[in-house]
């Protein structure tokens, strides 16, 4: 069986090897990552894992501090076991209490241990299920290979429960306890929804740990290209650059005389050798490629001079403009958004010969914009704000309510009750769940998970 697949991620971690390469003269890529890097797997150990492939979802996050990855291997395992056939077989536990030495290593039959070896005596991966079925069961390879087919369709056909008597009594007539073949029947059922192959695994594990490492030593690389290669991943635009600020990371806003189409790297003053990102105008709601190919043609002649040199040249229409005004693009010009959007609304009205007359006329005085109404406009423009985060103009409300921030709550004794506000960034009801939903929230400190039964 072979799976070929086409992932975002491979183009993410693709742009981010040109961004190094581009930028730093480094040439990489996923062969020559250096392998079992102590820093990546310091920092995926403590769940700091957004952007990162496979391993960035709430579920996954939870499992990390558990299962402490410190090998390739470990990162195989964490991939393959937070998916419905695991979890549903009850393998989960077992397996995190043997990893941490709470429970011995034991093996339901000898004949088992090959089987089972690599994965503490726990069942994890589709292969070890083919195998349990012809060393536990006496299931010829073919009866093996039928398995595997049931398995990936009982959810529509119901076969997989035909192999169920075979399966049990088989087991038990080998000497294995009735508790433990029924759990991996119940496993069998749930490959059925997502289960892996090592194989699988092992391919995922790996561009996870690329994507991890180019996030740990190159931040400004692993961020420039995912916001490039959206729409893809777990979470939004907006809170990968969030996640990127607390990192330290500067994020620029759009500027009509600095971005491109893309977000690209800039210099960054304050520290030698490094950058920080600019985002880019593809991020403007209402601005075109084709759009962007006009102001592009005009800046390669000159940097624009003025706005109306900005109008008169790039000959942009009013929908244009407005958005660029509105997402704070034309603040390069020296003037505030209100202003702006004023002014771009008389300019792309009149010919361009009269936009000189036009620009020189008494300016009109706006009251500028709070520091919550400019992250308004930017969601409203840009679906995201370099600027700050929404909660933060109103943080010094929220402490004077008694609310905490994501920071503090991670530092609270387990059990504590507390009254938290956030931004629900994701939402989650899986079919296993029986109900329950998941979500997570964010400030601009962190996130806090939340559990509604």
């Amino acid at each position: 069986k072979v799976d070929l697949l086409g992932l975002g991620a491979l183009t993410h971690l693709d742009l981010s090897f040109r961004l190094l390469r581009q930028h730093r003269g480094i040439e990489l890529s996923m062969a020559t990552i250096p392998p079992n890097d102590p820093a990546t797997f310091e920092m995926i150990r403590r769940a700091d894992t957004v952007g990162v492939f496979q391993i960035e979802s709430r579920a996954q996050m939870a499992m990390l501090p558990r299962l402490k990855p410190r090998h390739f291997y470990d990162l195989v395992v964490e991939v393959s076991i937070v998916r419905p056939g695991p979890i549903t077989g009850g393998m989960v536990h077992p397996y995190l209490r043997r990893r941490n030495g709470e429970e011995p290593v034991d093996y339901p039959h000898p004949s088992l241990k090959p089987v089972l070896e690599k994965t503490l005596g726990v069942p994890l991966f589709q292969e070890q299920v083919m195998r349990l079925a012809i060393v536990a069961a006496d299931y010829t390879p073919g009866e093996a290979d039928q398995l595997r087919r049931d398995m990936a369709a009982w959810r529509r056909t119901g076969r997989i429960e035909r192999h169920r008597h075979r399966l049990i009594s088989r087991m038990q007539a080998k000497g294995i306890t009735p508790e433990f073949a029924e759990r991996v029947f119940t496993q069998i059922r749930g490959f059925g929804d997502y289960g892996f192959p090592e194989a699988h695994a092992a391919s995922f594990a790996l561009i996870a740990y690329a994507t991890a490492w180019v996030k740990c030593h190159y931040l400004a690389e692993f961020t420039c290209a995912l916001l490039n290669a959206q729409p893809m991943g777990f979470y939004a635009p907006a809170t990968i650059v969030e996640d990127a600020k607390r990192h330290g990371l500067v994020v620029r806003p759009v500027d009509a005389q600095s971005s491109d189409w893309d977000c690209i790297l800039e210099p960054c003053p304050e520290s030698a050798g490094d950058f920080v990102v600019r985002m880019g105008l593809r991020y403007v709601k209402g601005l075109g490629e084709s759009d962007w190919d006009r102001i592009e043609a005009a800046r390669r002649i000159s940097p624009f001079a003025l706005l109306h040199d900005f109008v008169r040249r790039t000959e942009l229409d009013k929908g244009a403009l407005t958005a660029l005004a509105e997402a704070g693009a034309l603040e390069a010009f020296g003037l505030d958004r209100r202003a702006a959007l004023w002014d771009v609304l008389g300019l792309a009205h009149v010919r361009a010969a009269s936009l000189p007359v036009i620009a020189r006329e008494a300016r009109l005085a706006f009251e500028h914009l709070s520091l919550f109404e400019e992250v308004v406009w930017d969601y409203r423009s840009t679906d995201h704000s370099p600027r700050r985060h929404p909660l933060a103009p109103m943080r010094s409300e929220l402490t004077a309510r008694g609310l905490p921030d994501a920071r503090a709550v991670a530092a609270m004794r387990d059990g504590r009750r507390v009254r938290y506000a956030g931004l629900v960034i994701c939402r989650q009801q899986p079919g296993t769940a029986q109900g329950v939903t998941f979500m997570t929230l964010e400030d601009e400190t962190g996130f806090v998970n939340v559990v509604l039964w």
